[in-house]
């Protein structure tokens, strides 16, 4: 499919990182495969670090009102639900045809996902008046919109050679080291992390922010376990520390894919909602990751990451290692063999022309 004018995609940075890092990955996936992308943004600091390169085919470009001089492109994307500016919705009223309007929620393991997935919503009122938005729902199953995915990711990660990369990054191993990434939130219960990690030799590499935070709040480090603080990583080498570790925490959205594409054991700390929701989208996630495994790994895994997101106390098992690696190869090469979330979402435009 060729575009006539650029895909226009908006992003509003709430807090972390999160939002813009999917909205990076989506916009240079899309230009990989032949769509150029305008990524509207009211803040981009985070692509110095994230994105450095920056990515053929996507530009950068200031959230603003003033953009009465540019076409809409024949396909505009809101991020979660984020509102596109006024004069530019107007734009896209005016246009002939009017662009294919999507709006790319959030990730959930919920059953609403596949119900509410492609719906229209007809706009009544305001700038917009006469258009129609589409909900499209990244997800774990089929009847979803699938998660990103590059074309050439499962190919990379099968030649990828952990030791060469850590040697780059001067990350010091030891022989026989469980080595672990750690990204996470600040309500993160990382004492009692540490005090489980360290019964065995453990190297954690810290993420900046919270993790490195927490690490140096850790005073004296528990014995038989090293911490190593990282710097700001690009996504492709983010991407390069999952795959090189042998137990990731991650957390909120991007990493929690990068993870399942890592195809590793993983503990996910969700975002934490004031009402309580995300105990909800934890056991639901819960639920699909965890189909076919033995009772006494669902169990584990559960109390785990309960522990870890606050919902439960620290519990005094840990799940059994080689039970966990191949339950995560085993959700991987489910999700594999579903479309990805870029190769449906041109399908959906189609569709819809």
């Amino acid at each position: 499919m060729q575009a006539s004018a650029p895909w226009d995609l908006f992003c509003r940075v709430v807090d972390n990182y999160g939002d813009i890092g999917v909205c990076w990955r989506l916009a240079a996936d899309l230009a990989a495969r032949g769509q150029p992308v305008r990524l509207w943004i009211d803040d981009a600091s985070a692509l110095a670090w994230m994105a450095p390169q920056g990515a053929a085919g996507v530009s950068v470009l200031p959230w603003s009102n003033e953009v009465s001089a540019l076409t809409p492109g024949e396909v505009v994307i809101e991020a979660f639900g984020c509102d596109p500016p006024a004069r530019f919705v107007a734009l896209m009223a005016r246009r002939q045809p009017p662009p294919l309007w999507i709006n790319l929620e959030y990730l959930s393991a919920e059953g609403y996902v596949a119900r509410c997935h492609g719906l229209p919503s007809p706009q009544q009122g305001g700038p917009g008046s006469g258009l129609t938005k589409h909900f499209f729902y990244p997800g774990f199953v089929h009847g979803t919109g699938g998660l990103i995915r590059e074309p050439n990711l499962a190919d990379a990660r099968a030649a990828f050679d952990a030791s060469d990369w850590l040697r780059s990054l001067g990350v010091p191993v030891r022989a026989g080291e469980r080595i672990v990434s750690l990204f996470c939130y600040p309500e993160a219960p990382f004492e009692s992390l540490a005090r489980s990690l360290a019964d065995a030799p453990t190297l954690i590499l810290l993420t900046p922010g919270a993790a490195q935070t927490a690490a140096r709040a850790l005073q004296p480090p528990a014995p038989g376990l090293r911490c190593h603080p990282l710097p700001w990583l690009a996504q492709t080498d983010y991407d390069h520390l999952l795959w090189a570790c042998d137990l990731n925490f991650v957390r909120g959205e991007d990493s929690l894919v990068r993870a399942l594409w890592a195809g590793a054991p993983f503990v996910w700390q969700i975002y934490p909602q004031h009402d309580g929701a995300h105990d909800a989208k934890l056991e639901a996630f819960l639920a699909l990751f965890l189909q076919g495994a033995e009772a006494r790994l669902c169990a584990d895994v559960r109390a785990l990451w309960r522990a870890w997101n606050g919902l439960a106390p620290w519990p005094g098992r840990w799940p059994d290692a080689r039970a966990w690696a191949d339950q995560a190869r085993h959700f991987r090469a489910k999700l594999l063999a579903q479309p990805d979330l870029v190769s449906q979402l041109l399908g959906f435009v189609r569709e819809k022309r």
